[in-house]
């Protein structure tokens, strides 16, 4: 007989396991010694080692507001090789959703049950990890659905600590988004950075845009020929004149359809040559930055000479509310590219999350109801039950054992 559809979801979920071993996620040792913990939560389990008490407990944990969940994998993997001295993971119930997932608030989204003494240090990492994966998921996920289906890619590495671009730029992927920025965001699955020409390589090439572009191009048509020819026009502020004079001199030298797109990423303190320059907008709104009057007007520059071919890309402050407008008036963009709004550095009512913390809470002791008052056992349907023995069959299976 078919599987049922819960039986199918933890199949499902059983098997993308997989693709996230222990050694992916390169645990610190001193995880399992606690020293990444709460002290409180180490001197909870000496306390009760101390008292010869090592009750089963059951641990859950949610968030109080609506989002994408993320960090599951992980933090099975975490119990799975990180639980103290002596215990067996095995032992363990753990109940989980899956990585993708929307979660209610103070919906359960993952819970264990088993000797508290040997995870009672893992509270403090484990609700880092969802809370942190989750905020990144969520944010992604605005910015996606915000884009319509527009490819949104994920610029943020240089927002935050370099230590966690590995998975944040998972996280983001969770939450729908396309391609990363640098090949650590993306290793998880396997893949590498995208990108193509940055600020830095046009004062290289001393402000000349044009020479900038046929020197990138030169190179990745040598080197890199499955990378899209993508030119950064911005950089003298003068968009339409600048994608105009790349496309002319591409074409020149490649011929049509090699200049994949020009990108915009108009400071937010700069109005455009090309709006400046246009008396029919000036006192209308706001023209500074990447604004729906310069796309337009690249867009009708590069078709009047038969550049239909050339996408535009937009990056510098896109929010999902920003994205959203884009979307609404029809824009021809090609991509979006988002950076800090995804790390939750924003506002709410830029429809950026600035936060997703996760709360774990005890709620029961030795199969009786104990919790503080206002917290429960809360059921959920959804929940996924990780059979550890098959979990160890299919990662046998991957790893050829």
């Amino acid at each position: 007989m078919p599987d049922t559809a819960d039986e199918a979801r933890s199949r499902l979920f059983h098997e993308e396991a997989t693709r996230f071993p222990a050694d992916l996620f390169q645990f610190d040792p001193r995880i399992r010694a606690g020293w990444l913990s709460d002290r409180y939560f180490v001197r909870t389990a000496r306390t009760l080692a101390h008292a010869g008490r090592d009750p089963i407990v059951t641990l859950q944990f949610f968030a109080k507001r609506h989002g994408v969940l993320a960090g599951t994998f992980e933090c099975i993997r975490m119990l799975q090789t990180q639980l103290a001295a002596g215990y067996d993971f095995s032992t363990l119930e753990v109940d989980t959703l899956h990585d993708g997932d929307r979660i209610e608030p103070w919906e359960v989204a993952f819970r264990i049950r088993g000797r508290y003494r040997s995870f009672a240090h893992l509270e403090t990492t484990l609700d880092g990890v969802l809370a942190r994966r989750s905020l990144i998921a969520t944010n992604a996920s605005r910015a996606v659905d915000a884009a319509a289906g527009v490819p949104v890619i994920y610029f943020a590495p240089r927002h935050d600590d370099w230590r966690i671009q590995t998975p944040d730029g998972y996280a983001a992927r969770v939450g729908g988004g396309g391609d990363v920025s640098s090949d650590a965001g993306a290793s998880w699955w396997g893949g590498e950075g995208v990108g193509t020409m940055p600020h830095a390589m046009v004062a290289a090439f001393e402000g000349d845009v044009v020479e900038a572009t046929l020197a990138f191009a030169r190179y990745v048509r040598d080197e890199e020929p499955y990378v899209p020819i993508v030119s950064l026009v911005d950089y003298r502020n003068d968009c339409v004149a600048d994608a105009l004079a790349v496309a002319r001199a591409m074409r020149g030298e490649f011929g049509d359809g090699v200049l994949f797109g020009v990108r915009l990423d108009t400071s937010g303190k700069l109005v455009d040559r090309a709006l400046m320059d246009d008396p029919d907008l000036w006192g209308k709104e706001s023209l500074a930055g990447v604004n729906p009057h310069l796309v337009r007007k690249v867009r009708e520059a590069l078709d009047s000479e038969g550049f239909d071919y050339v996408g535009i890309m937009v990056s510098g402050g896109f929010t999902p509310r920003k994205i959203r407008r884009f979307s609404e008036l029809d824009l021809p963009i090609a991509a979006y590219g988002v950076g800090s709004s995804i790390l939750g550095h924003g506002r709410e009512e830029d429809g950026v999350v600035t936060d997703f913390d996760f709360t774990a809470d005890v709620v029961e002791v030795d199969g009786r109801a104990e919790a503080k008052v206002g917290r429960s056992m809360w059921e959920n349907a959804r929940l996924i039950r990780v059979d550890w023995e098959l979990l160890a069959g299919l990662d046998a299976e991957v790893q050829g054992v």
